[in-house]
C-alpha cells in the first residue's frame, strides 16, 4: 500500500514552534495523512507522546527528533531516545543506525537553516536525503538537493518542516509499504528501499515571511 508521511514537524518543544502535539495530530489527520514524526530540535519527549496519542487520530507517528550536529542538522527517525548534538554528521549517522532508526538530511546545501555540505552528506551515507522541504521560497534548493540525491543514490524525502499546525502535510512522501496495518519498521524499511516519492507545495511567501521575522525576533 502507499501512505503518505510527513517526517519534519516541530511542536512547542522546539525554541521556533508553537503547536501541541495534539493539535499536529489533529491537523495531520485533517490533511490526509497515515503517518508523521514529530522532530523537535535535539528534544524527544514530544514525540514519543506523539507515538501514545496517534492511534486516537488513527495516524502512526514515528519517534524522531532532529539532532543539530557538528555539520549541520539530521532527522533521526524510529529512536526513543535522542542522540547526542554536537558531534560529527558521520558519527550521529552511525549513532542513529545503532538505535535501529532510520537517518535524513534536511534541507541540504541550506547554511543559513543548518543545512549539512555535500561533503558532509557524502562521508556520512545517510539513509536519505530531504528533496522536498515545502518552507523554501523559491526552491532552488530543493532542486539542487533533487539532483544531487539522485547522482549519489539516496532516497529522496519530502516534508513539510512545519512549525505551525496549519503548515503540516504541506510536504510528505508518499511511501510504498508491504505491511499492513503499517508499523514503524515497514515504513522505515521501505524508505531505506528507496520506495518513495516526495510530494507537496512550498510555503506561500506569506507563510514564508511570517516564519522568518519570528526566527529574527528571536535573536533580538
Amino acid at each position: 500500500m502507499t501512505v503518505r508521511f510527513d517526517p519534519h514537524v516541530h511542536s512547542a518543544a522546539s525554541y521556533d514552534a508553537d503547536a501541541p502535539v495534539d493539535r499536529l495530530l489533529d491537523r495531520a489527520a485533517n490533511a490526509g495523512l497515515d503517518a508523521l514524526a514529530i522532530s523537535d530540535h535535539d528534544a524527544i519527549e514530544a514525540s514519543l507522546r506523539a507515538v501514545e496519542r496517534a492511534p486516537d487520530y488513527d495516524l502512526l507517528a514515528v519517534p524522531g527528533v532532529e539532532v543539530s550536529t557538528a555539520d549541520g542538522h539530521l532527522l533521526a527517525l524510529g529512536v526513543e531516545s535522542r542522540p547526542d548534538p554536537g558531534r560529527s554528521l558521520p558519527v550521529t549517522v552511525d549513532a542513529v543506525r545503532s538505535l535501529g532508526g532510520l537517518s535524513v538530511v534536511p534541507h541540504p546545501f541550506q547554511r543559513s537553516r543548518h543545512g549539512a555540505s555535500a561533503s558532509a552528506i557524502e562521508d556520512a551515507a545517510p539513509d536519505a536525503v530531504e528533496v522536498h522541504n515545502a518552507h523554501t521560497l523559491l526552491g532552488v534548493r530543493n532542486e539542487q538537493a533533487q539532483s544531487f540525491a539522485r547522482r549519489h543514490s539516496f532516497p529522496g524525502i519530502g516534508a513539510s518542516d512545519a512549525h505551525s499546525a496549519s503548515l503540516v502535510g504541506r510536504g510528505f512522501t508518499e511511501v510504498a509499504v508491504d505491511a499492513n496495518p503499517l508499523t514503524t519498521d515497514a515504513l522505515l524499511d521501505a524508505i531505506r528501499a528507496g520506495r518513495t516519492t516526495p510530494c507537496g507545495r512550498r510555503t506561500t511567501t506569506g507563510q514564508f515571511l511570517r516564519k522568518y521575522l519570528a526566527n529574527a525576533a528571536l535573536l533580538v
